[in-house]
């Protein structure tokens, strides 16, 4: 049988099923046994105990109990699940297969939702996913169906209509992220989230069942999640091979780190005072063999989807104390090299003795390993493992390095609190610092903040002369950036020491601080 005939059989049971299996025609079903023993006996009621069963079932008569409400929901929005979704969406598929109506499945995902229950808890993460869930269903119409198909993860199908385009779809997209954004209140306090949006039109659904038309949906959400956060995407043929392209990189990117394509480049940092290398920061670079140098902002996120940053962190610690090893053995001075600690390394609880024992098997003092963990890992309340790490990694010997200062909102008690030894300052305050009296304000700010905490300081993303210089005036102890010199392999580290060396020998100190 040909495809639109089948799909006609498809339509004439979902007109006829909803009259046969209606509570109407089931309330006559006793009189009808009934008459059925009065005309043909004992045969005639037989007959119909095998038949009607047949019948039923044949028109989806047992699947009725999902379109009366029995099928189960979930236990927190009181919406539909998985099961029941699927259900709805088969039959929209069906409703608009060679007919003039027109449909579309969205699923909406809350960014970063597993840092928000991480931060304040499961009971505010189910808060926060009923109001996301009452905001949906008050922005789309009585007779759209929506169901939580994960944690963080909405799924609506639209009833079908007559009237539905890309256009009206990207709107409707439009409005729900703007709902979802408004504030939570949460324990007296506001939160604010944000969504990922994918869609896909009947009209463009791939394959030839509701199931290709979900995963198209779910395939557009995964494109505006790569995209993201706050990202909105229709389903177009194009995003499966985009979709199979970074699945291909996940794979690559994990045997890249056990083949040794993923390696630290090295970046160098100096004294404000006297010129001097005082250490360098590991950057995690792939050198692919066919695509070249894949940038960290492309296979980081790879790395964390596929749960790889442990191991990340991992390779990261051990090729430093290498580099450490190599220079001392040339004879040149580098007191330290900074690695930064990936959230799953933090969480481990043999992550102190772990380093101890590198740092013993290597030879080295602990202070010449640089912890650099982000500020937003600070301020957002960590739990009890990150907190004892850091505690342990300080009380070890290495310094802590709180990079990314000024864009993670921690408090001078966390500073404090986590035995930090060096701030960060962000690049984004340095940026045309010397040319901008505010940036210059708020750099004074968190210089004199960290002088009166007793706190070294290293400014980052220094490009320019003017900056360098400026920074060195104010009383940052340290800078780094594309100024000082780029990101570099290993191998080129000892040329780069060397000519910069060179350099001090004819230059005078760019400025003097009164520390």
């Amino acid at each position: 049988m040909h495809k639109p005939d089948l799909s006609r059989l498809r339509q004439i049971r979902n007109i006829i099923a909803p009259v046969l299996m209606g509570p109407p025609m089931l309330a006559f079903l006793p009189a009808l046994t009934l008459a059925m023993f009065w005309v043909g006996g004992e045969a005639a009621l037989l007959i119909g105990a095998l038949v009607l069963p047949i019948l039923f079932a044949s028109f989806g008569g047992f699947g009725q109990r999902m379109r009366f409400g029995q099928v189960p929901r979930d236990s927190v929005t009181g919406m539909l699940l998985r099961e029941g979704f699927e259900a709805t969406v088969s039959d929209a598929f069906d409703q608009t297969d060679n007919v003039d109506l027109r449909s579309a499945i969205i699923v909406l995902e809350v960014d970063e939702f597993r840092e928000l229950v991480d931060r304040h808890g499961q009971s505010a993460g189910d808060t926060i996913a009923q109001r996301c869930g009452e905001r949906i269903l008050a922005t789309l119409r009585d007779k759209d169906i929506v169901a939580r198909v994960g944690d963080s993860r909405f799924a609506i199908c639209l009833t079908p209509v007559r009237q539905l385009d890309l256009e009206l779809c990207v709107q409707l997209a439009g409005r729900l992220q703007a709902t979802i954004e408004d504030p939570i209140s949460l324990d007296g306090a506001s939160i604010y989230v944000s969504c990922s949006i994918g869609f896909c039109l009947r009209s463009r659904a791939p394959g030839e069942t509701a199931t290709d038309w979900m995963d198209a949906a779910n395939a557009a959400l995964a494109e505006a999640e790569h995209n993201g956060p706050s990202g909105i995407r229709a389903y177009c043929a194009d995003i499966h091979r985009r979709t199979k392209a970074r699945s291909d990189l996940r794979e690559e990117a994990a045997a890249a780190l056990d083949n040794g394509q993923i390696q630290p480049w090295y970046q160098p940092q100096i004294s404000t005072d006297t010129g001097k290398v005082t250490g360098f920061e590991a950057l995690a670079r792939w050198s692919h063999p066919v695509h070249g140098l894949i940038p960290p902002a492309t296979f980081l996120p790879v790395l964390e989807d596929a749960g790889l940053m442990e191991r990340l962190s991992q390779v990261m610690v051990y090729q430093a104390l290498t580099a450490l090893k190599a220079w001392d053995a040339a004879g040149v001075d580098v007191p330290r090299v900074g690695v930064n600690f990936a959230m799953d390394e933090l969480r481990n609880p043999s992550l102190v003795d772990r380093i101890k024992w590198e740092m013993e098997r290597f030879e080295l003092d602990p202070d010449r390993l640089c912890v650099e963990i982000l500020e937003t890992v600070v301020a957002s309340r960590p739990d009890d493992m990150i907190t004892r790490n850091i505690s342990g990694l300080a009380k070890l010997g290495c310094r802590i390095d709180l990079d990314d200062f000024g864009t993670g909102h921690a408090s001078i008690a966390s500073v404090r609190r986590f035995s930090i030894s060096r701030i960060k300052i962000d690049r984004s305050f340095v940026m045309k610092a010397d040319r901008d009296p505010e940036q210059q304000k708020l750099i004074g700010a968190v210089l004199t903040m960290a002088e009166r905490l007793e706190l070294e300081t290293l400014a980052e993303g220094v490009e320019t002369v003017g900056e360098h210089a400026l920074l060195a005036q104010l009383g940052c102890d340290h800078v780094q950036g594309f100024g000082i010199g780029r990101p570099m392999p290993f191998d080129q580290t000892l040329d780069w020491i060397t000519a910069h060396q060179a350099k001090l020998q004819d230059t005078p100190a760019i400025g003097s601080k009164t520390r």
